[in-house]
């Protein structure tokens, strides 16, 4: 009878131990989709991102993207294009290849109408303190019977060197290195500066203004300087 007893326990405690396992089974065998995939205890550790403050910093690229953004919208990378950008927000039509083409242009018509002592030439072309210098030069030179010789034999290169707003007006400087020949003659002929028979390099800085808002699409040369 003993023996009858324990044999039903033994059923009994058999067929709770298979309902537990069924029940784990279909609580914890289960997969969703969200647990996430499994890692192979036997797989070299990855590297681990460094921590900051129990912050994990997961790597992305917002730098680079930011740095494409920055170049699709044209960000300026130096402060001559900042300067460019900021006549060009002023005025839309800015072309800096379309200044320098005119600026060779107003080099060599300043040079020779400084040479000639041609004022009516060179009034429209300066600004009225760079027209003053000019003219007392001239002026200076015409009273002590000197004459001019100066030649520009060709303009070697030419950039812009420097661009920004000065209140309303833009500014651009250009800087052209020329082979020219430079000569001054006294009274009665002779070489009192120069020599009239020797090219010679020049470095000069030319600086133009103008008003975006002005309907005169001419820029005024308004300061200039040469390396000696």
């Amino acid at each position: 009878m003993g023996e009858g007893f324990q044999f039903i326990d033994i059923i009994l405690f058999a067929m709770i131990a298979a309902f537990l396992v069924l029940r784990l089974r279909s609580v914890l065998g289960r997969r969703d989709g969200h647990e996430g995939g499994h890692r192979n205890p036997f797989a070299p550790p990855q590297p681990v991102e460094k921590r900051d403050n129990n912050v994990v910093h997961l790597p992305d690229n917002s730098d680079e993207q930011l740095a494409d953004d920055d170049a699709a919208a044209g960000t300026p990378e130096t402060v001559l294009e900042a300067g460019i950008a900021e006549i060009r927000g002023a005025d839309p039509q800015f072309d800096p290849e379309e200044l320098l083409v005119g600026a060779r242009v107003a080099f060599e018509m300043i040079l020779g109408a400084f040479a000639s002592g041609d004022r009516k030439a060179l009034k429209p072309l300066l600004s009225s303190e760079v027209y003053s210098n000019f003219t007392r030069a001239m002026d200076g030179r015409e009273e002590s019977g000197e004459v001019l010789e100066e030649t520009l034999v060709g303009i070697k290169a030419s950039e812009i060197v420097e661009a920004y707003m000065a209140g309303s007006l833009g500014n651009v400087t250009v800087k052209f290195i020329s082979d020219q020949i430079h000569a001054v003659h006294g009274e009665d002929g002779e070489i009192v500066e120069g020599d009239p028979n020797a090219i010679v390099e020049v470095t000069d800085f030319w600086t133009f203004s103008r008003d975006p808002k002005s309907r005169d699409p001419n820029w005024t040369l308004v300061a200039t300087r040469s390396l000696d």
